[in-house]
C-alpha cells in the first residue's frame, strides 16, 4: 500500500479557492494594474474584524498586539506601535520585514515585545544592527503598523509533516547537524525545512497564476488599508519602509496603491541585468517572479507609482548586489525621478544599520510630517 502524501501547501489548502474566487487586483492606474497583473496579485476584500488581544506602554511607546482573518490561511498578527503620549491623528507607516531566511518569524523581528522568540532577536542582531525598527520609528511620532506576510510567523505554513520533496532536503540538513554535533532549534529546524519549501509555495502560486511576490503583496495590501482605517492614523500621511526582501515589498506596495505617500527601500535596488549570471542565487522568490522584466528594469518599476517621494539606500559591500548594479540603478533613477528620488551610499554589507535607520526615518518624518524628539534623529548622509 502507497503512503498517503503530506499536503505540500499545509494550512494553506484554501488558498487555491481563495485565488480561482479573486481573480485580480484592481488597482487605481493602468501602470499599477500592470504590475498587480504581471505579480498576480488577487483581489484584497476589505478587512473590518481587527481584534486587539493586549496594548502595554513602556519606554514612551505604546505596543498593541492585532490580528485578523484574511479570506485564507491562518489568521495575521500585527503589531500597532504608536507614541504614548500623542494628541491628533499621526502619520502612519507600514513597516515590512525582511526575507532573511527566518519564516519562523516575521514582523515581530520588528518591535519591542514583553516576550519575544529568541528568532525575533537573532534577526534584530542580524540585519538590524541590534534595532526593532518599528519600535524607533514610533519613537519619532510615526504611527507604524508591522505585520507578518503571506508564508511567515502567523502566516507560515504547516510544515510539521513536511512534503515528501522539503522532507528528504530535510532530512539532509539535520543528517549534516547530527554529523557537527549541533541541535537546532525549533526555529532553526522550521527555517531549514521553509527555505525548500518556497520553491513549492512558488510552483503553486505559479499554477494558481500568482507568484510568492504577488501573495506577499496582497497581504500588504490588507495591512495597508487597516492602518489607514485606524483611528490613530492619518490616512492622507501614509508611507511604508523595508529593508531587503522587505524593501522590494515597499517598492512593490508603493507601485500599487495610492494611499502611500513616501516610502523607503534598503539595501533591494540594482539592475535585474546584474544579477546575471553569479547573482540570481543569492535571492528569493520574493525578488525573481517569472516575467517581471518585461515590465521594465527593477528600478523602473518605481515610475509606476504615484508616491511623492522615496529614499533608495545602497550598501557598497553588499554581497547579495553587485556594485556596479547598484551604481547603475541610482544613474536610471536619478534621470527618472530628478526632484522626487533620494538616494545614498552606505559602507558595509546586508545589513540596516542604526545610521541608516535613523536616515530613513529622518526622511520620512520630513516627508510625512512626523514630529520627533529634540536631538533623537541626528543623521550624516554620506556621498554618493
Amino acid at each position: 500500500m502507497n503512503p498517503t502524501r503530506p499536503s505540500a501547501i499545509a494550512g494553506y489548502e484554501d488558498w487555491p479557492a481563495y485565488v480561482w474566487a479573486h481573480p485580480r487586483y484592481l488597482a487605481a492606474t493602468a501602470a499599477s494594474q500592470e504590475l498587480a497583473d504581471a505579480l498576480g496579485v488577487p483581489g484584497v476584500p476589505e478587512v473590518t474584524d481587527v481584534a486587539v488581544h493586549w496594548e502595554e506602554t513602556y519606554d514612551g511607546v505604546t505596543t498593541s498586539q492585532l490580528s485578523w482573518q484574511l479570506d485564507f490561511g491562518p489568521p495575521t498578527t500585527g503589531w500597532l506601535v504608536r507614541p504614548a503620549e500623542s494628541s491628533g491623528p499621526l502619520p502612519g507607516v507600514l513597516a515590512l520585514h525582511c526575507h532573511g531566511g527566518n519564516k519562523f518569524g516575521g514582523a515581530d523581528r520588528l518591535v519591542v515585545l514583553p516576550e519575544a522568540h529568541l528568532s525575533a532577536a537573532e534577526a534584530r542582531a542580524g540585519h538590524y544592527d541590534g534595532r526593532a525598527l518599528a519600535t524607533e520609528m514610533a519613537k519619532a511620532g510615526f504611527a507604524v503598523l508591522a505585520h507578518d506576510a503571506f508564508a511567515w510567523g502567523s502566516r507560515r505554513f504547516d510544515l510539521s509533516e513536511p512534503p515528501w520533496r522539503t522532507g528528504s532536503a530535510l532530512e539532509a540538513r539535520e543528517s549534516q547537524w547530527r554529523e557537527d554535533g549541533v541541535v537546532p532549534s525549533e526555529s532553526e529546524l522550521y527555517n531549514a525545512a521553509a527555505g525548500f519549501h518556497e520553491d513549492t509555495v512558488a510552483k503553486t502560486a505559479g499554477l494558481l497564476g500568482t507568484s510568492l511576490a504577488g501573495m506577499v503583496a496582497h497581504d500588504d495590501l490588507a495591512a495597508l488599508e487597516i492602518l489607514a482605517s485606524l483611528p490613530e492614523v492619518d490616512p492622507e500621511r501614509l508611507g511604508c519602509i523595508g529593508f531587503s526582501g522587505g524593501g522590494g515589498r515597499s517598492l512593490t506596495l508603493a507601485a500599487m496603491s495610492p494611499r502611500i505617500r513616501n516610502y523607503v527601500v534598503t539595501c533591494m535596488m540594482t539592475t535585474f541585468e546584474s544579477l546575471l549570471p553569479s547573482y540570481l542565487d543569492a535571492h528569493s522568490w520574493l525578488l525573481q517572479t517569472p516575467g517581471l522584466w518585461k515590465l521594465g528594469d527593477w528600478p523602473e518599476l518605481t515610475a509606476r507609482s504615484g508616491a511623492g517621494g522615496f529614499l533608495v539606500q545602497y550598501a557598497v559591500a553588499d554581497p547579495l548586489f553587485p556594485e556596479e548594479g547598484m551604481r547603475e540603478a541610482h544613474k536610471v533613477l536619478e534621470s527618472l525621478h530628478p526632484d522626487a528620488y533620494k538616494g545614498s551610499f552606505w559602507p558595509g554589507g546586508h545589513v540596516f544599520t542604526a545610521e541608516m535607520q535613523n536616515e530613513a526615518i529622518s526622511y520620512l518624518s520630513g516627508t510625512l510630517g512626523a514630529g520627533s524628539r529634540p536631538g533623537q534623529i541626528q543623521s550624516t548622509v554620506p556621498t554618493t
